[in-house]
């Protein structure tokens, strides 16, 4: 028996992604972090004294101060420990604050409904769950770096003071010029990031673009025009880019001229200090160490320019981690239920704003897309998808789900298993209401596959055992025979322990490790959408005697686009343009030549065009192709 995932009564709440959550999920590596930089800059600020004292008294002519000495030794030691220390937490932490990040963000945008979560183009998308968390995560840990940036310049300007009051004085006279220098690198830096974040979003959308339609630039040989089309956007990027290190160049330039400028000066005011006797030899030297320190404030640009970097990636990841979750109200399936299925005025409008390339669409476009690019700014476009669907489905029985290209088959299917919630009418499983059962209960009854799936996981068997639970080694093995994929996977080095990697698999074969992982984890209600169309005639025949199988035991809705898929289904559901055309037997619907037309090949339609040109008066209706369609039917 397959274990039942724990149930969560209530979706968790919006989180934001500040810094402070963040810091709550390592506090003990951010507290030593903290503790490791501090210990570092106090023992900096401690050895420039010490220092001073020692030469005092080997100036003055006595004893070797070995005391003093020694605790140089100790001071110098510490500050490299420590700040070795905070290198290592620095590394550490931020690896493990960005592997959360990653992980509660992709969990965000998997958990809410698809429509909201594909609003970011998928390159972009992929570029924020990827580089922008790694940027975002890093700001506590600079935070708790940057503690040792600000302690030291200003304790340093405090031991000046103690010094002598005149020498402190003269390096606080440049240092208006430095705070300025620093609060116009931050703004220059957050603003320049930001501008060349956007522009790789771009890259890497069209560049998801043009992976996803390889097959497609292949064929039709403007591979060139996309490397352009790609890359036009470098040119954005480059000069972006080009503004960062100018920002950086200048700061940098600034800091060279006013840093050494300031040390000069308060050199030459505590050089006319020990002239006129009101300090020691050793007060000058631990002088020239405090001003040091001092003007070490400017190392204080790296740190503020990752928390600028930091900032605004935070500000890209607030949109998907404040996705609202798939409402529920808690409840579960009917226990034993036999996947009845009811939809009740079910409508789907589709903004042309969001993206849409959800797994298993297959009816040849992309809503929210125009020109390959996406559309993010202006007004929407509200198109219909489906429109006041009535349907009934008994437990236990097959649905064929037919129509033209674009009719709304993919977008039917994805809302029977939710994962699409409809904008208008309800969509019920054994009377309980989809909208109201915790996802978490609902997704093991429901069992998936798709016309090009992903193969997540390791090894063959990890893909195939992958889903609401992991499948156990028989049942992988069983799904895989039920869809005919034991045979090739057989024939691979490893057999079901060979890498993905490792293993070259046609597009019909994809498909057959989606079928074997739908089969390896039956629920009351399994959806194909197309998955069998790129199967042959042989294969499809024994993956649809597997589905007849399963008769009685699970409702089967299988989009289909090929004659035999519909002919084997108990009933068929036939949508155009979004509407309920008819629903029936296949046998019934036979006799509308409308519904024939609908499974005519390209290749039959090629044929019934050669005859219209020779005998004229040939309808679309031709005896020819009705003849071979008929035959097809049998």
């Amino acid at each position: 028996m397959r274990p039942k995932p724990r149930p969560r009564l209530r979706p968790r709440p919006p989180e934001p992604s500040g810094a402070r959550r963040l810091a709550r999920r390592h506090p003990g590596a951010l507290l030593a972090l903290f503790l490791c930089s501090t210990g570092g800059a106090l023992a900096a600020l401690a050895l420039p004294a010490a220092l001073g004292h020692t030469v005092d008294r080997l100036v003055d002519g006595g004893p070797v101060p070995w005391a003093g000495l020694l605790l140089c030794a100790v001071l110098t030691l510490a500050e490299t420990g420590f700040d070795a220390g905070a290198a290592v937490l620095t590394t550490s932490t931020g690896a493990r604050l960005t592997a959360h990040l990653r992980t509660r963000t992709t969990a965000r945008v998997l958990a809410a409904e698809p429509r909201r979560a594909l609003a970011v183009p998928t390159g972009d998308l992929t570029a924020r769950l990827t580089a922008r968390t790694a940027d975002a995560a890093t700001a506590p840990v600079t935070a708790a770096g940057a503690v040792a940036g600000v302690l030291l310049p200003l304790g340093a300007i405090v031991g000046l003071f103690v010094i002598d009051p005149w020498t402190a004085a003269a390096f606080l006279l440049g240092a208006p010029l430095l705070v300025a220098l620093l609060h116009t690198f931050t703004r220059r830096t957050a603003d320049a990031g930001a501008d060349y974040q956007r522009a790789q979003s771009v890259i890497a959308h069209r560049l998801t673009e043009a992976l996803d339609g390889a097959d497609t630039i292949r064929a039709a040989r403007t591979g060139a025009r996309e490397y352009r089309r790609i890359l036009e956007p470098l040119t954005t990027l480059a000069a972006h880019g080009r503004r960062t290190w100018a920002v950086y160049g200048r700061a940098a330039g600034q800091s060279a001229l006013l840093l050494p400028l300031l040390m000069l000066l308060v050199l030459a005011v505590g050089g006319l200090r020990l002239h006129a006797g009101a300090i020691g030899v050793g007060d000058l030297v631990a002088a020239s160490r405090y001003a040091a320190l001092a003007v070490g404030i400017g190392s204080l640009t790296g740190a503020l320019g990752a928390l600028a970097r930091s900032r605004v990636a935070a500000r890209t990841l607030d949109p998907l981690l404040t996705l609202d979750p798939l409402p529920h109200e808690g409840l579960g399936p009917v226990p034993g239920g036999p996947g009845h299925l009811e939809l009740r005025d079910v409508g789907v409008v589709q903004d042309g704003k969001q993206d849409g390339n959800q797994e298993g669409k297959q009816d040849g476009k992309q809503d929210g897309m125009q020109g390959g690019e996406p559309l993010l700014n202006g007004e929407p476009d509200r198109k219909p998808l489906l429109t006041g669907v009535h349907l009934t489905v008994p437990g236990g029985t097959s649905l064929a789900v037919v129509g033209r290209s674009g009719s709304g088959k993919s977008v039917f299917a994805a809302v029977v298993g939710r994962l699409l919630d409809p904008d208008t009418g309800t969509v019920l499983l054994d009377g309980v209401p989809l909208t109201a059962m915790d996802p978490a209960l609902l997704r093991p009854e429901i069992a998936y596959a798709f016309a090009r799936p992903a193969l997540p996981g390791t090894t063959v068997e990890d893909t195939i055992a992958f889903g609401p639970w992991t499948a156990g080694p028989a049942a992988v093995r069983e799904g895989a025979r039920a869809a005919r994929a034991d045979g090739f996977v057989g024939l691979l080095p490893y057999g079901y322990a060979t890498p993905l990697t490792d293993a070259p698999l046609s597009g019909g074969e994809r498909q057959r490790l989606g079928l074997a992982r739908a089969f390896a984890h039956p629920g009351r209600l399994l959806i194909l959408d197309d998955a069998l169309s790129g199967l042959d005639t042989v294969t499809e025949h024994h993956v649809r005697r597997a589905l007849d199988e399963r008769a009685g035991r699970c409702t089967r809705v299988i989009v289909a686009h090929r004659l035999s898929s519909a002919a084997r289904a108990d009933r068929v559901l036939w949508l155009e343009d979004g509407r309920v055309r008819a629903t029936g037997p296949h046998e019934e619907l036979w006799a509308d030549p409308e519904y024939r037309a609908v499974f005519r090949t390209e290749t039959d339609e090629a044929e019934e065009t050669a005859e219209a040109d020779e005998e004229p008066g040939a309808g679309a209706d031709g005896a020819l192709p009705r003849a071979r369609t008929e035959v097809e039917a049998r």
